[in-house]
């Protein structure tokens, strides 16, 4: 019977986290309208499905995303112009998001179930090294790989608590 409840409780913090990391960010992104006082981030400048669509696995940085528009627009680029390819592979940051958090919400859900809460740090520390160039790079990065974490991280945490004290004695 532990098995079931260990089972539930590994999907529920994996893949039951998503809708709640999508709220956590919609949430946020109606904070950061609110203190820009439309500021140029009303509806319908570029990037607004990135940032409005919290269930995306990537987000657009809106200065990187200018870029394109600003190019010349003949065939042959300035000397030392990024090439096209390059700026717009450049616009999507933390491409994968979505499998990642699936994976570290099981990994830290797993580790509280086990007793071996120490382990979570091992996640943290696994997935800000395989993101850093990326997070140091973009600070719209790193703010969306904060808020994401801690928001996985607590709901895995939430759920593995609830399960080992309700059903795993």
């Amino acid at each position: 019977m532990n098995a079931l409840w260990i089972t539930l409780a590994l999907l529920t913090a994996g893949f039951a986290g998503w809708p709640v990391t999508a709220w956590v960010f919609r949430l946020a992104r109606t904070i950061d309208d609110r203190t820009l006082d439309g500021r140029g981030d009303a509806p319908g400048t570029p990037g607004e499905d990135a940032a409005e669509d919290p269930s995306a696995d990537s987000t657009t940085d809106p200065e990187i995303q200018a870029a394109p528009e600003a190019a010349p627009a003949a065939p042959h680029a300035a000397p030392g112009a990024a090439p096209a390819a390059e700026t717009v592979s450049s616009v999507r940051i933390l491409r994968g998001g979505a499998i990642i958090g699936i994976l570290e919400r099981f990994a830290v859900c797993l580790a509280i179930l086990a007793g071996e809460p120490v382990s979570i740090a091992y996640v943290v520390a696994i997935k800000g090294l395989g993101r850093f160039a990326e997070l140091k790079a973009t600070p719209v990065a790193a703010e969306r790989f904060i808020i994401g974490t801690l928001t996985s991280m607590l709901w895995a945490a939430g759920v593995a608590a609830v399960a080992k004290v309700l059903f795993l004695g």
